[in-house]
């Protein structure tokens, strides 16, 4: 069975409470039913953290753990040279995710540190991005196989 983890970032555990004309009014947990049944083929496991060591922490833990990871670095895409080279050095391909248009916000948002190690991202499409992601690995990952 493939495995992947959905890792997210900084200020996405508020995912259905924060800033819903940006994020949405749905949690996470409770797309994450809904990826479940989308994706029976998939296992999927799902970490949150405010914190960038854990972040890192995370993605080395899922060489042990993961086919591929949807990671969603959140404010950390756009300051963390770390967090990229995690990316880089783990081995695993990871597909970048964004639930808002970062390049229709700040000028800052349009700067992605993690995207170069990424093997592509998706940006702007709300929580269904995170669909996509899986879609894209479920048939990439299965063609190997």
């Amino acid at each position: 069975m493939l495995r992947i983890t959905l890792l997210n970032g900084p200020n996405l555990n508020l995912l259905g409470t924060r800033e819903q004309d940006i994020y949405g009014s749905r949690s996470f947990e409770d797309f994450l039913e809904e990826l479940n049944l989308r994706f029976p083929g998939i296992q999927l496991s799902y970490f949150q953290s405010n914190i960038e060591g854990d972040l890192i922490n995370l993605l080395h833990q899922c060489r042990a753990t993961a086919d591929a990871i949807v990671l969603n670095a959140g404010g950390y895409t756009h300051t963390s040279i770390a967090l990229a080279d995690a990316v880089a050095a783990i081995g695993l391909p990871v597909l970048e995710v964004h639930i808002s248009n970062v390049l229709a916000r700040e000028d800052f948002r349009k700067t992605s540190f993690i995207a170069a190690k990424c093997v592509g991202s998706i940006s702007g499409l709300g929580l269904e991005g995170y669909a996509l992601a899986l879609q894209y690995f479920q048939d990439r990952l299965a063609q190997k196989t």
